[in-house]
């Protein structure tokens, strides 16, 4: 396939080396690059969008502009919700480009360990079967199993969802909370993950899968996640914009958090632990403070939120 991938950074040029390597032409754009947009799209046969959510909406107007080959697919691998509408990044390219295939892709996949050759799976998911099988072939091999999936909201959610527990589980780690508070706290993680991913439209079972469950153990055990890194800064008594400086890349759980909080108030959403780690990041509560709350939420059954 000729396959256009928007996003230089680390995980644009992971997925890009991966299709590289099974023998697809590949051009890489970035907005630090020389490069034209339009001429890195043009013939393309699979656009992947791997850019900071930020960027996402800015870059579909200049593509907008330039135009896609027919029938080109876009594969969204953005794990990151957009400031004004609250959506998605898939959901903006399906608004803008609703006559072209489109693809999410999310898994467990820390795009260091990818580069170092080390076994990794995905999903890649679409209400077009065929789309994303041809997505599965662009990328699988010996060392990254891809799954295919019709819910591709779920999975894309999954991936969106988790980075908020990232940060809290990071706050836990760097507090010294130890193993049971981190269970506790992932477990419940996940039930938050699937109250609002199912109220988006989302499969329960989806949650379960390596969208959901499996990206959210990697990025909320791995010093390699950038979302982790930032709870475990705060959680050591650093400033957030000290953390962030550090920071190599975009932790996209920083903006989700407090996007998904203000929906959530608005839709009677029950999102505590989202809530207590917008509290820590706008400076509001100490770390401590923070899942002290949590500890001490009305009682209930666990089936409960």
């Amino acid at each position: 396939m000729r396959i256009a991938v928007l996003g230089g950074g680390a995980w644009g040029t992971t997925l890009a080396g991966l299709a590289a390597d099974q023998d697809h032409q590949v051009r890489v754009w970035s907005r630090s690059e020389a490069l034209p947009l339009g001429e890195v799209l043009a013939q393309a046969e699979a656009v992947f969008s791997c850019l900071p959510m930020a960027a996402v909406a800015g870059v579909i107007d200049q593509v907008i502009a330039l135009g896609l080959p027919a029938g080109a697919i876009v594969v969204n691998a953005t794990k990151g919700l957009d400031r004004r509408t609250a959506r998605p990044a898939s959901s903006l390219w399906q608004a803008r480009f609703a006559d072209h295939p489109l693809v999410v892709l999310s898994g467990p996949n820390l795009a260091a360990e990818i580069r170092a050759g080390l076994p990794a799976a995905t999903v890649v998911a679409s209400a077009d079967g065929q789309a994303a099988g041809r997505i599965q072939q662009c990328l699988a091999s010996e060392r990254f199993r891809v799954y295919t999936s019709a819910d591709w909201r779920g999975v894309e959610l999954g991936g969106v969802l988790k980075n908020v527990i990232a940060i809290a589980a990071g706050v836990s780690d760097g507090l010294g909370l130890g193993a049971n508070a981190k269970a506790a706290l992932i477990t419940r993680g996940l039930a938050e993950m699937i109250r609002v991913g199912t109220h988006w439209g989302g499969l329960a079972e989806t949650f379960y899968g390596l969208s959901g469950l499996g990206d959210l153990l990697t990025t909320c055990n791995s010093p390699l996640s950038r979302n982790y890194q930032v709870g475990f800064g705060l959680g050591k008594g650093q400033s957030l914009e000290a953390v962030l400086e550090r920071l190599e890349g975009t932790a996209e759980g920083v903006a989700t958090a407090a996007i998904l909080a203000e929906y959530a108030q608005r839709s009677a959403l029950e999102v505590p632990i989202t809530n207590q780690i917008c509290a820590v990041l706008d400076g509001l509560r100490p770390p401590t403070e923070a899942l002290a709350a949590l500890m001490t939420r009305r009682l209930r059954e666990e089936g409960g939120g």
